[in-house]
Formats: C-alpha cells, sequence, structure tokens
C-alpha cells in the first residue's frame, strides 16, 4: 500500500516539477529583468497535490471504495494561500520589505480543502453502503454521520481526519518577516529583522513585468511566482519608467 502511495505521488509532482522547469528556464533566458522591485506583491502557494495526495493516502489506510489520484483531485481545485510581499526601494537596489502569510487565506483554503475532503467521503461511504445492500443519498448519509458522530463530515474530518495543510503556523515561519534587502547579479538578498535576531535569505530573482519569481535554485520545484498588485498611479509610474529606460 504504501508502495502505491510513493508511485502516485511521484506521478502526482514529477509532471509539475517539469512544467515550473521549463517555465522557470524561459523567463530566466528571454525575461527582461527590471531591477526596481517595489510594488505590493502577492503569491499564491498552491496546496491542491499536497491536499489530494494526504486525502489519497488515508482513505487507501481505510480500505475505502477504489477511488484515483484523478477523481480526488477532481474534488480539490485551486486551494491556494496567499502570501504578501511588500517591497520599497529606499536608495540604488536596496530597500525595505515585509512579507506575511494572510490569515484570511489560509482559513478559507483550509476550510475549502476539507469540504472538498468531505464530499469525497460522503461519495465514498454511499457507494459502500450500497455495496452492503443499503441505497441512501447524500443527504442521508450526512444525516447518518452527524447522528453517529454528533458532528458533521467536516467537522468530523477536521477533528479525526489528516491534516490537509501545514500550520499556519508553519507557513509563517516559512514566509512572514521584515526588514531590508538589496539586489546584485539576480540575487535578492533579504535581512530579517525581528528586534531580537536578524538572519538573511538569498534568492535568485527574475522579474518580468508584474510578475516576480523567487527561488532558491532555478532547478528545482520550490519557486515562488509573485505578482504585482498595481495601483493606477503606480501603473504609469511603472510605465513612464519603462519608457525612459529605453529612451536612455
Amino acid at each position: 500500500m504504501k508502495k502505491i502511495g510513493k508511485i502516485v505521488i511521484f506521478a502526482v509532482l514529477f509532471p509539475a516539477l517539469i512544467i515550473s522547469t521549463v517555465i522557470l528556464a524561459y523567463l530566466y533566458f528571454f525575461a527582461s529583468g527590471d531591477r526596481n522591485l517595489s510594488g505590493q506583491w502577492t503569491a499564491k502557494l498552491d496546496m491542491t497535490d499536497q491536499a489530494a495526495v494526504t486525502v489519497l493516502d488515508w482513505l487507501q489506510e481505510i480500505e475505502a471504495v477504489s477511488i484515483s489520484m484523478e477523481e480526488i483531485k477532481s474534488y480539490m481545485q485551486e486551494l491556494t494561500v496567499d502570501v504578501t510581499l511588500t517591497l520599497e526601494q529606499t536608495t540604488h537596489a536596496k530597500g525595505t520589505f515585509q512579507c506575511s502569510v494572510l490569515q484570511e487565506s489560509y482559513d478559507t483554503c483550509n476550510r475549502a480543502a476539507y469540504e472538498a475532503f468531505a464530499a469525497a467521503f460522503r461519495e465514498l461511504l454511499t457507494q459502500r453502503l450500497y455495496m452492503a445492500g443499503y441505497a441512501m443519498d447524500e443527504e442521508t448519509v450526512e444525516a447518518l454521520v452527524e447522528e453517529t458522530f454528533g458532528m458533521s463530515t467536516v467537522s468530523y474530518l477536521m477533528t479525526c481526519g489528516p491534516r490537509l495543510l501545514p500550520s499556519l503556523e508553519e507557513l509563517q515561519a516559512q514566509y512572514d518577516g521584515s526588514g531590508t534587502y538589496q539586489t546584485a547579479n539576480g540575487i535578492l538578498t533579504r535581512q530579517f529583522d525581528d528586534g531580537a535576531s536578524v538572519s538573511t535569505r538569498e534568492e535568485h530573482y527574475i522579474r518580468k513585468d508584474s510578475t516576480l519569481i523567487l527561488s532558491d535554485d532555478f532547478s528545482n520545484h520550490n519557486s515562488v511566482i509573485y505578482t504585482l498588485q498595481e495601483t493606477k498611479n503606480e501603473f504609469l509610474f511603472y510605465t513612464r519608467q519603462k519608457s525612459a529606460n529605453k529612451v536612455n
């Protein structure tokens, strides 16, 4: 069973790795680099594959009705958590930054993941009851779950099922922080200052218009893609700056 789980995980993650690598290679060789990174950027961390693999593994462990990864993913679509990164250039190639995982976005994503999990669970439970000679619709199955466990299917899975997403604290430890930054030779160096200690993180970066990609190594699949959230004034400033650069 665990071997099958490993094969499924590889089958899900390997195509995503190939696609990510192709996109990053294109941007690395063909994207024009903008040195001024000022602006408010938002990234959407995709949690879909992790949640789907966890659900499939759990259902296999309890020997539920056979279900494929494709069927699980049909329930779980676009599960993302928003991360905001604000960069403000103060001098040439230097500035300040603030980065945070949005708790509201995390809570929404987590709830959506368990609602999708519950929909798949009810469907499988309905099939299993039918195989045992009990024909029920999903509303009746939901009522049966509530009567048996004293809570809804979503609440039951959130309480007794597996954790589908990394905890908010884990994501905050990875992304949250503020301090100063500098750029040089395609490397963004950020110094995180929490008032008690200072830590440094170096990442390769590529900016192409309203897209900013940060990665420890462009050969891996851990790159984070940010999109610029432009106001009207920021857009006009950016357009004029690009025009001026072309003239010069």
